[in-house]
């Protein structure tokens, strides 16, 4: 009987050591500063990569020219010369959604699929400024397409997390040259 005494110590010190890390977790937690708040997206400016890809393009970049408000942020933006001119636009709208505009000479299938994320073209186009727009939803991105006539310029794509309002709102703001 001399050794159940010490295995009942042996169960009590292990819980009381278990209660003793938990209370200091508990404290720590409690005193280490922490954010659960989503991070501040950097805004970046876009001014020398846009007049570079007017440059290079084979054809007429689109970019937000006035018609958005300063709430819209740009976020990231690229010019790939070497496959296809495809260029990359993105935005952070008002309401924290990501809106992209993407231009490509690439095949138009397979750019959409690509820059809308896997979305597929619906029923339903839009008029803005001109140009007939098409709706693709049903990817990761919803997205406002406007397919080259005559395959020789690009395809312009304006998709991302944002409504078909916000991404209308966009396309409203877009100056091709």
């Amino acid at each position: 009987m001399a050794g159940t005494n010490g295995k009942q110590k042996t169960v009590r010190d292990m819980i009381l050591s278990l209660a003793l890390i938990g209370l200091m977790a508990g404290v720590i937690y409690l005193f280490i500063p922490h954010d659960d708040s989503k991070p501040d997206v950097k805004r970046v400016s876009y001014d020398v990569e846009l007049l570079t890809a007017r440059r290079a393009a084979s054809y007429p970049v689109a970019a937000p020219d006035g018609g958005l408000s300063a709430s819209w942020k740009a976020t990231s933006v690229r010019f790939d010369g070497t496959s296809f001119d495809h260029w990359h636009l993105g935005f952070q709208d008002p309401k924290g959604q990501y809106v992209a505009i993407e231009q490509s000479t690439q095949k138009a299938a397979l750019f959409i699929d690509e820059a809308s994320q896997g979305s597929q073209a619906t029923k339903t186009t839009q008029e803005i400024g001109g140009r007939t727009w098409q709706h693709y939803t049903g990817g990761r991105y919803d997205a406002l397409v406007l397919k080259d006539e005559d395959d020789k310029g690009a395809t312009t794509v304006v998709t991302g997390t944002a409504s078909f309002t916000r991404l209308a709102e966009m396309v409203k703001s877009l100056k091709m040259a």
